[in-house]
């Protein structure tokens, strides 16, 4: 990383969090200079992991790369150091496997943007010392995150299950012509999203009847018969793609300058939830 792009991360962190300040959503005690002074960036991996008691990896979600990566840090290593991956889909079996200290090692997979969205999930590979999983949920839980924690490890851990089955259905419901691409993320914005946004699944099955084995009693027949009828899974390609891109380009052209005016729509909305339900507990 040059010196220039190191510096322009840096201005790019300190607004950031000048802004945060400013709109009361700075988090911790310290001012936003104060932070900036505990962080610093360097080209030498040795140097930047000295004196580590966790180190976060988050380069580009290339197996063969952050194996590159994690065989490195294996070397530089003590037998206290916490090695969290923040990778979204890529299993701790195929990340660690065969590292000196595969027994430290988890992943840590935060949401984008986490600032506003606090979940992390953490995923252990078969051999992650139970300790490494405590140590790591606590210290998530200390900065503020909302971390869950994986049992075992599972293709597409637990967000990405979930979420791609919510975009397997939408995309069969434009597939077989039910409604139009703009209307299934109106069921969702305004619909769906709305209970989802501070509630969970069971929990809305469980306020929607006199609680969740009454809401089973009445619609598990119904939930079976319809589930039962979900479709194929797509190919996510072909006409269907070509109908659900024009809706959503159309609304958001799909050039930097757009889409980036648009992450910021959806970041200052999901502040103001985050906030929201801070002040709510």
């Amino acid at each position: 990383m040059s010196d220039s792009k190191k510096g322009s991360i840096l201005i790019v962190g300190r607004q950031q969090l000048t802004e945060l300040e400013r709109t009361g959503r700075l988090r911790g005690t310290f001012k936003p200079e104060e932070q900036m002074m505990l962080i610093t960036a360097s080209n030498d991996l040795a140097q930047a992991v000295e004196g580590a008691i966790h180190i976060q990896e988050c380069i580009p979600e290339n197996l063969e790369l952050k194996k590159e990566v994690f065989q490195d840090l294996d070397k530089l290593m003590n037998d206290n150091v916490i090695l969290g991956s923040s990778t979204s889909c890529l299993l701790p079996s195929k990340l660690f496997s065969g590292l000196k200290h595969v027994k430290q090692c988890i992943v840590a997979h935060p949401v984008n943007p986490m600032y506003y969205v606090p979940l992390v999930e953490l995923v252990p590979h078969p051999e992650t010392h139970s300790a490494v999983m405590e140590q790591t949920y606590a210290l998530m839980k200390d900065i503020g995150q909302s971390p869950v924690k994986l049992s075992k490890e599972i293709d597409g851990f637990v967000l990405n299950r979930i979420q791609y089955a919510i975009i397997g259905e939408s995309w069969r419901l434009v597939h077989d012509g039910v409604l139009a691409p703009d209307d299934v993320d109106l069921v969702m914005s305004a619909g769906l999203g709305m209970r989802y946004a501070f509630m969970g699944p069971f929990e809305t099955i469980h306020l929607n009847a006199e609680g969740l084995k009454s809401y089973c009693e009445r619609y598990a027949v119904g939930m079976k018969r319809v589930l039962s009828s979900f479709g194929p899974v797509p190919e996510f390609s072909g006409e269907v793609l070509e109908k659900i891109n024009e809706a959503v380009s159309q609304k958001i052209p799909p050039d930097p300058e757009n889409l980036n005016a648009r992450r910021q729509w959806r970041d200052s909305r999901l502040a103001a939830v985050a906030q929201l339900n801070k002040n709510m507990k």
